[in-house]
Order: structure tokens, then sequence, then C-alpha cells
């Protein structure tokens, strides 16, 4: 159709300038960028690891150590049915290779003790021989527990570098247990590992304050109480021990919400609120033992441990230490985040550095300078004026590629840049594919405007068919792929999708205009 309505024409432009808009803050830096008015387009292009540097961390998921606590809990677990009856006789009650084993001194009780175990670990299998017990827990079990224990561990490790604050992040999963973790623009990868290795498991416990730590040293230390380390928090160092309850009386899983702050003194600490049922258990704790010392444990180290002064009913309280003020940053945001259900080790960290990305933009600005001379010389050669508009219509991809991207946030990788590469040789040849068809048209003794017509139209259907195939293959890299791989698949698509857009609106509009306004009896192609 030759004729174009005012409002398409409208929209073409309007599609434009918005390209050239958003896509100028990429000519600036970032920091002049950001003094650009909030009200105004100021995004930027997000630049992935190999672009910008940052840091590169693989995490393993030590699901051996829950195993260990989940064989430690089948124990007690044990140890209380078998408590059950007081006249029940027993003996070797311990744990013998990941299972828990004990000798039944009264046979003629299999059934019974048997019975009250299941009903306590449904979980567990229950080997009996003789008078001899074996307590294992079902490996369908295990394995269902260690992909829940990878899973969260990923969950909480995606929420921590939120966190954060970084952009475009890359936490995904390798192998059975190990997360991998990519952060642009980090260059702290100590404070990183920092926060991702704590499992940040925050309970709330009594001190146990009839026993000193000496008495716990020399061996004077009661089954319901535990030696601890005090943690200084401006150094992260252990600076002396404190004997504390083993029974928690408030768990960190009851947070909502915890915030770094000051106290009234002005020093740095973190207040944090509990949901309905620990505030619940926190004001009963606070409230039955006013005057008490109420130690605030943190992976298994005493962070706080301050005395109760009055009633605490409203859920909302403040931890106090030696905390600076990044110190009470960072635990205020791993006890947001929630604590791991696992410990994490570093197995392999990597830095890159910005000239190493440096370099690599610089590459591929320079390739993509080389690939766009030599493809506008070629038109220029192939098809004379024609191929000029066609060459337009590259920039105008170029340019509403960036701003698309830099729209959605999108993060441009080195085979990100080399996607844009390939777009803007697939955009000429749907130029090509226009141009020879209008070629054959003119040849075939059409008028100007019919040639055009007739020539976008049959080609039209080879553009869609083959850009709607590369489109289908690209969702399928993005679904499957990770990493780089999802960045040259947008990368492709987005460039797809604007290459049509000028291949068939802008060009033919600048086509059927200059034909028009030349008034021309045979086309320039």
């Amino acid at each position: 159709m030759i004729h174009f309505q005012p409002w398409k024409i409208f929209v073409a432009i309007a599609a434009i300038v918005l390209g050239l808009i958003y896509a100028a803050p990429n000519l600036l830096s970032e920091k002049q960028a950001e003094q650009i008015p909030s009200w105004l387009p100021h995004r930027q292009v997000s630049l992935g690891l190999d672009l910008q540097g940052g840091s590169h961390i693989l995490l393993q998921v030590d699901i051996q150590a829950v195993l260990r606590e989940q064989v430690n809990a089948l124990l007690e677990t044990a140890r209380a049915a078998l408590r059950k009856d007081r006249n029940l006789r027993f003996t070797g009650l311990g744990i013998e290779n990941n299972a828990v084993v004990f000798r039944l001194l009264d046979s003629g009780k299999t059934d019974q003790v048997r019975k009250d175990i299941r009903d306590s670990e449904p979980d567990a299998d229950i080997a009996v021989n003789g008078d001899a017990f074996r307590l294992e827990i079902r490996k369908d079990e295990i394995e269902r527990r260690k992909r829940s224990i990878v899973e969260q561990s990923i969950e909480i490790v995606r929420r921590r570098i939120d966190e954060m604050g970084t952009r475009e992040p890359t936490i995904q999963r390798q192998g059975d247990d190990r997360i991998l973790v990519q952060l642009p623009g980090v260059r702290d990868p100590e404070r990183v590992k920092s926060l991702l290795g704590k499992t940040a498991k925050l309970t709330f416990r009594f001190v146990d304050e009839e026993t000193s730590a000496e008495d716990a040293k020399q061996g004077r230390l009661p089954a319901s109480s535990e030696l601890l380390p005090m943690e200084d928090r401006g150094t992260r160092s252990a600076t002396n021990e404190i004997v504390v309850r083993k029974r928690v009386m408030v768990s960190g899983e009851d947070l909502t919400d915890a915030r770094a702050s000051y106290d009234e003194h002005g020093a740095p600490s973190v207040s944090f609120k509990f949901n309905s049922k620990g505030a619940r258990q926190f004001g009963d704790a606070t409230r039955d033992n006013v005057g008490k010392l109420f130690a605030i444990v943190l992976d298994n180290k005493v962070i706080s441990a301050p005395v109760i002064r009055s009633p605490i009913l409203g859920g909302i309280g403040i931890i106090t230490g030696n905390f600076t003020t990044q110190t009470a940053q960072d635990l205020a945001l791993l006890l947001r985040a929630g604590a791991l259900p696992a410990p994490l080790k570093v197995l392999e960290e990597r830095s890159v550095g910005p000239e190493l990305g440096a370099d690599s933009i610089r590459a591929g600005v320079y390739s993509s300078i080389v690939g766009l001379v030599l493809v506008v010389a070629y038109m220029i050669g192939a098809y004379g004026l024609f191929g000029m508009f066609a060459n337009v219509a590259l920039v105008i991809n170029l340019v509403m590629i960036l701003a698309v991207m830099s729209v959605l946030q999108a993060t441009l990788t080195l085979p990100g840049i080399a996607g844009i590469l390939l777009t803007l040789g697939m955009s000429v040849d749907a130029n090509v594919l226009i141009n020879e068809r209008v070629r054959e048209e003119t040849l075939a003794g059409r008028s100007p405007l019919a040639a055009l017509d007739t020539g976008f139209t049959r080609a039209w259907a080879t553009i869609l068919d083959a850009n709607l195939t590369t489109i289908i293959k690209m969702v399928l890299l993005y679904a499957f792929g990770s990493g780089s791989v999802k960045g040259f698949a947008v990368t492709i698509t987005i460039g797809i999708l604007t290459s049509m857009f000028t291949a068939i609106l802008v060009v033919r509009m600048m086509m059927v205009a200059y034909v028009r306004r030349r008034r021309l009896k045979l086309l320039p192609v």
C-alpha cells in the first residue's frame, strides 16, 4: 500500500525521535548520566561482567553439614522416644555411618519402640536385627532435602545480592550443589564473600548466669548450657566467651524486618521487628525475666548480651554492640535476607578488572565501525541512492537497539556485541531482498510506484519467515541458556524487531517520498 496515513508517519517519526532521546545517555559517562534530571531519560545500557569488570564467585553448598544436623536430630528423636517408658532399658545409643544405632535390652518391647520412633519421625527407615536397631533417613527423603537445601540457598543468596543493590547479577545453579555468582561492577569481593558465607542463623537465648566461662572450661558445664564466644563486631574477632542456655526463646525466622540505625548514644546498631508469633514469644520472654541477661546469638557467636530492663511487648527491639556503620548495615542485610539452610564454601574466586572490559568494548566498537563502513560501501555500490536509504535505516536500527536495551536495562555482554553486529547484517539482508524485488519489478516494466508496492509486498513474506524462525531460536536460547548466551539472545531479538520496523516502514517511506517528490520515470536501483 503506497499511501501512508498521517498517523503512521507520526508513529514512525515519534519512534525514531524517542530512540535518539533514550539512546543519547549512552554517549555520556556514568557520572554525567547520573546528573541528568530524573524526569528525563537517563538510563544507560547495563554492561556485563566481561565488559565492566566485577567479581566471579563459585560457591558450594555444604549439604553434608545439614545432613549431619538431621542425623543428630534423629538421634534426639530416638532418645526422646526411648525415654517415654522409664522402665525401658537400652544401650549403645549413638551415631554410626550416618545412622542412629542402639541395642534394646528388653526384647519384648521391640514393636512398641518401633512404633514410638515411627510416630516421632515418619521419614526414617527403621531396621531391626534381633535386639539391634538402626535408624536412617530414607534415601528419597535425603534427595528431596538436598534439592530443597540448594534451591533455598540460591534464593537466600539472591536476596542478599539484591539487598546490596547490585545491578544485573548472575546467580545460577551449577551441578548438584554449586552456585555461580557473577556481580558486574562489584570491586569488593571480600565483603561479598563475607555476606554470602555467613549462614546468619539468629537466636535469642538467656545467659546462664550461674555458670562462669572458667567453670565451663573446667568441665563444670550443665547439659542445658553451652560455652560460646563473644564477637567484637568492630574487628569481627572473638574477644571472650560466655555461657548461654541451649534453649532458644525466639528464633530469627520470625523476623520481618531489620535496619541499620543508631542507639540513644548515637552509636551504630541494628533495629528489628518480629511477626505476631515472634512478638508474642519475645514479649513473654522479656516480661518474665526482667533483670536477666538476654544473649543475641548469630552463627553460634554471641554478638550482644544486654540486660532486660523492661518488657518488650511491641515486637520491636534493637541490637547494640561494638558495631561500625558498615557492620551494622551488613548484619541488617543478612537478617532481612534470611538464614542459609547450609554453610557455603568458596571454591573459586575471580576478579575481572575494568581494563579487560574496556579493551573488549574498544574491540567491539572498532568491529562495529569496520562492519558498518563495509556494509555502507556495499549497499551504495550495489543499489545507489536506494542503498543509501538502507544505510540510513541501518543507523536508525542501531540507535533503536541501544534505546530499547537502555529502557529495559538489558545487560550487554561481549556476545551481545557480537549479536548487534549480526543484527546489522540481518537488517541489511531485508533491504537486499527488497531492492532485488523492486529491481525485478522495474525490469518487468512496472511503473516506479507499482514496482515499489509490489516489491515490498512480495519481499515481506520472505522477511517475516526468516526473522520469525530466528526469533524462535533466540527464545529457546534464552530459555535454556545462561549468562552471556541470554545476552546474545536478547540483543538479537531486539535487533530483529527494530530491523523489521526500519526495513519495512522507514525505508519504504523514504523511497516513496523520494519517487513522488522527483516524479521519477525510472527507479535508481
